[in-house]
């Protein structure tokens, strides 16, 4: 049996390329546009939770970085039975040199231990630090101009994280005077032994213009990461539905044009059952051998894409083990569904209309 799927894969050898590169590329754009939005997902979770355990932010806020919150509360919060540490972060984005837009963050003196220097030393008022991404954009600058004011670039860190890595980090007083605010979040770390929802209520307490919740709460529920995955969803959706629908469609050209291969199958005593096996066999060795290459050539461009200087980082893609198996799962339903209908009725049809219908 197995014999007989490579020959027949190979008789028809121009289709059977059709149908895999088909499948290739279709499974390919399904994993770029899903890994790229989990990825920048995942870059800013990574970056939120790097240090709290509970996020303060202007209530009724759609996005962070016009969130506006009075740096007096971190000292009240920092009181609270059960806090370990409060972290000020300015969010914001702004022109650095000839870059027309770079990630810009004002943190408090004591986050600064967050970013893991590469050389240099931590910034001090009218200094800056840059992450290891833009610096090489940059050119390894000694002074960077911000929002029309020049500073010294005192240190550069590396902390993995592309959204990092790719942007400035300033003290939170200079952010302060470039964004006109005091802070965006503030960031929470609390002693294992007490329970959120408690800190959380004494926060929310303190005023109605402020919304605290656990980070993890705060990335499940934050709009933009759900705009973007559902947009993401969407696309990836249509996209390889349409595509897969393409495939499906080759499929079943393919196997009506061997009609006559099958007539003389079934004339000389295979079964229907063996004929529907035959191309469901060559269906799956298509699409696994189309799969595989889909994988590899994602990772490969998603490698690429990571090292690209202009990105400066912020561009990176995330395949989970779950993605991999809906997507193959999926595409080896809708090219079987392809494959089976148009099976079974060459199956079912007597063997000398089959081979004169071929021969047509």
């Amino acid at each position: 049996m197995v014999g007989l799927f490579f020959k027949a894969l190979n008789r028809n050898r121009f289709k059977t390329f059709l149908i895999y590169l088909s499948i290739t590329v279709a499974i390919t754009a399904i994993f770029m546009i899903t890994s790229i939005s989990r990825g920048i997902i995942g870059m800013y979770s990574t970056m939120l939770k790097s240090d709290g355990d509970i996020i303060v932010t202007q209530a009724k806020i759609a996005d962070t970085f016009f969130s506006d919150v009075n740096i007096s509360l971190a000292e009240k919060i920092k009181n609270f039975a059960g806090v370990k540490e409060v972290y000020a972060l300015i969010l914001g984005a702004s022109p650095i040199n000839d870059l027309p837009i770079a990630a810009i963050y004002g943190v408090s003196e004591n986050r600064f231990k967050t970013y893991r220097l590469t050389e240099g030393a931590y910034p001090k008022k009218g200094e800056v630090i840059l992450g290891k991404n833009i610096n090489a954009r940059l050119h390894s600058p000694k002074f960077v101009t911000i929002s029309n004011k020049t500073y010294t670039v005192s240190g550069i860190f590396e902390n993995g994280v592309g959204f990092e890595d790719g942007g400035a980090v300033l003290n939170r007083e200079d952010a302060s005077a470039i964004f006109n605010k005091e802070a965006s979040i503030l960031l929470v770390s609390m002693d294992r032994n007490f329970e959120a929802t408690t800190i959380i209520e004494h926060i929310n307490a303190q005023s109605s213009d402020i919304e605290a919740k656990t980070t993890h709460e705060f990335v499940d529920n934050y709009n933009q990461f759900k705009i973007i995955e559902t947009s993401s969803n969407v696309i990836s959706a249509v996209a390889f539905l349409m595509g897969l629908l393409g495939i499906a469609s080759l499929i079943s050209i393919t196997i009506n044009e061997r009609r006559s291969e099958f007539g003389i199958l079934r004339a000389i005593g295979k079964s229907s059952r063996f004929i529907m096996s035959m191309i469901v066999g060559e269906t799956f060795v298509i699409t696994c051998v189309g799969f595989i290459s889909a994988l590899l050539l994602s990772k490969a461009l998603l490698f690429m894409i990571a090292h690209i200087e202009k990105f400066q980082g912020y561009v990176n893609g995330e395949l989970s083990l779950e993605t991999v198996v809906a997507v193959f799962c999926f595409s080896l339903f809708m090219a079987l569904l392809g494959a089976l209908l148009p099976a079974y009725s060459a199956s079912k049809i007597d063997p000398i209309i089959l081979i004169q219908r071929g021969a047509l």
